[in-house]
């Protein structure tokens, strides 16, 4: 009994034990204080990739539809609350985009979208700025900024007319540079139209030609015609101040006092006399009546053409003309004109001349070198067609339109070349220049070609294969007509049609444009506008051709330095 009470006490002893152990145990852990949750890592939003459309915005994207999807990828997921305030889009003015934001790919891309429609050609650029923060609390450390630019409005802007109403359109409009815009004192062309008194003797006697097609086409009547002409010659007659007879590149069209083309540019320019002259000569061949007033007129213009001191621009008799002569500082430009480029015609009206000629050694050892490959020559092969002179590629398109506005190409040769095929060869290599795209300046294609000297954006340039900064001259392919009469009207339909709205406008075509700038000029020369006029005329039906090669002057030059054609 007693054995069994003292094993019952050790049992209960044992129980307490472990009772109090437990106990003990509990409370120790009881009062132990629970281990803190980790930290939060904070990790800054950093700027991954970024599309639209799922194109990559690494470069500039053109042709982008109007409600186009951008998305900004991270590599953290973002706050949503911080999204809205951080994102922005803009036209390239500035003009804020209204835009829905949505976030996607667990938080870490930005899908932006614009509330509405963009504009078509428009430059946009999307900007996230660095209040974006992410989920963790973290900034983005700077700004992204990406641009896009939208994509031409195909419609067509203007009732479709046919081929021939257009093409009376274009001369009509393009003709008002000269006539409504035309110097209200001495009726020369402005240089371009901010030019306020100041007017040009080459771009003038581009106008001049336009004056027969007007009066053709039933846009001016013949007597307004020669009653502005009898304006000019009378004023180039008895007011412009000349030089050895010829004429300076700018004059002032109230007083015909000299406007230096630059600072030593202050006297007679040949080229730009050459360029009047052919335009009074071939209004000499068109009025052509009996009558006191157009006889009268067509004396007047054999005097201007025949004071022209032609063989003076020798400069002591050297077998080459130079380009430009100052009363006051002689010879200082001192720049020979040599070929190839757009001064043909100075050496065929010098050669022309019956009181002021040069023999054929001036244009054989001045214009042609001798047949130099120095610049005149070329003969190789561009884009599948040979160049037979000139520069690689044939340099801007003027050279093939500037001469020929009066000198006709067509069955025209020389010991050096076929002008027929120069003419057209260089205009086809400028075409085909185009779709080739080297560059691959944005717009470009077959129906948007044409380099030549054209202003550009903040300046001036000569444009050409070789120097292509991607401004196209509508001047350019439309003066090329009468040699690539399909693809120059591709152009001229594009630029009317399609692009019309920025391009047409009071007088005409504007001067130059870039789609992939989405610059558009504002200005309008009178070297550009009169070759359009007289070009197309030239291929509707000759009209300026026929006029100056008529000329029995201009047959004897041409002869005489060796010129065949079926006119001559």
């Amino acid at each position: 009994m007693l054995i069994h009470n003292n094993k019952n006490i050790i049992s209960n002893k044992r129980i307490l034990l472990v009772y109090s152990l437990v106990v003990l145990f509990l409370f120790a852990c009881g009062n132990k204080e629970s281990p803190a949750p980790p930290p939060v890592v904070v990790k800054n939003p950093v700027f991954s990739t970024a599309t639209v459309n799922d194109i990559s915005l690494e470069n500039l994207v053109y042709d982008v539809n109007l409600q186009p999807a951008v998305k900004i990828n991270f590599t953290e997921p973002l706050k949503q609350s911080t999204v809205a305030g951080a994102v922005t889009m803009a036209e390239a003015n500035g003009v804020a985009v209204a835009v829905n934001t949505t976030l996607q790919n667990d938080d870490k891309t930005i899908l932006i979208q614009p509330a509405a429609a963009l504009g078509y050609l428009k430059k946009y650029s999307v900007r996230v700025g660095n209040s974006l923060m992410s989920s963790s609390g973290g900034r983005l450390q700077s700004d992204i900024s990406k641009s896009f630019i939208t994509r031409i409005d195909s419609s067509r802007k203007f009732p479709l007319i046919t081929d021939n109403a257009l093409l009376d359109l274009v001369q009509q409009q393009t003709f008002k540079y000269f006539w409504d815009f035309g110097h209200p004192v001495s009726g020369l062309a402005r240089e371009r139209n901010t030019s306020a008194d100041i007017v040009t003797s080459g771009g003038s006697g581009f106008g001049i030609m336009a004056i027969p097609v007007a009066i053709n086409r039933n846009f001016i009547t013949r007597a307004q015609g020669l009653a502005r002409m009898q304006t000019i010659v009378a004023f180039l007659k008895n007011n412009a101040v000349k030089v050895k007879g010829a004429f300076p590149h700018w004059l002032n069209g109230s007083t015909g006092a000299i406007v230096p083309f630059s600072a030593n540019d202050n006297g007679a320019d040949l080229v730009e006399t050459s360029y009047l002259m052919m335009g009074l000569l071939t209004a000499r061949q068109y009025f052509n009546g009996a009558d006191a007033a157009e006889t009268t007129l067509r004396s007047d213009i054999n005097t201007l053409y025949n004071n022209v001191e032609w063989d003076w621009f020798r400069q002591g008799n050297q077998n080459v003309l130079y380009w430009h002569y100052s009363p006051d500082r002689g010879w200082v430009m001192n720049l020979p004109i040599r070929g190839w480029n757009e001064c043909l015609i100075t050496y065929v009206l010098a050669a022309a001349s019956a009181t002021h000629g040069i023999p054929a050694a001036v244009y054989t050892n001045g214009w042609t070198g001798n047949g130099s490959t120095n610049g005149f020559i070329n003969g190789n092969t561009y884009y599948t067609h040979q160049l037979p002179l000139g520069t690689a590629f044939g340099g801007p398109l003027f050279f093939a339109h500037y001469s020929f506005m009066g000198i006709n190409p067509t069955g025209l040769t020389d010991a050096y070349a076929n002008y027929e095929v120069q003419t057209r060869n260089h205009s086809l290599i400028n075409y085909k220049h185009s779709i080739a795209n080297p560059r691959s300046w944005y717009g470009y294609s077959d129906s948007v070609w044409g380099l030549t000297a054209s202003d550009i954006s903040g300046g001036y340039t000569a444009s050409s294969p070789t120097n292509d900064i991607g401004v196209i001259a509508p001047t350019a392919a439309i003066s090329s007509i009468p040699y690539t009469p399909a693809e120059s009207m591709k152009a001229l339909k594009f630029f009317y049609y399609v692009l019309g709205d920025k391009l047409w406008k009071e007088y005409g075509f504007i001067d130059a444009f870039s789609l992939k700038d989405q610059w558009f000029a504002s200005s309008f020369l009178a070297i550009d506008q009169g070759p359009i006029v007289v070009m197309i005329e030239n291929y509707r039906t000759g009209l300026l051709w026929n006029l100056f090669t008529s000329c029995p002057e201009v047959k004897a030059g041409m002869l005489s330095l060796g010129f065949s054609a079926p006119y001559l």
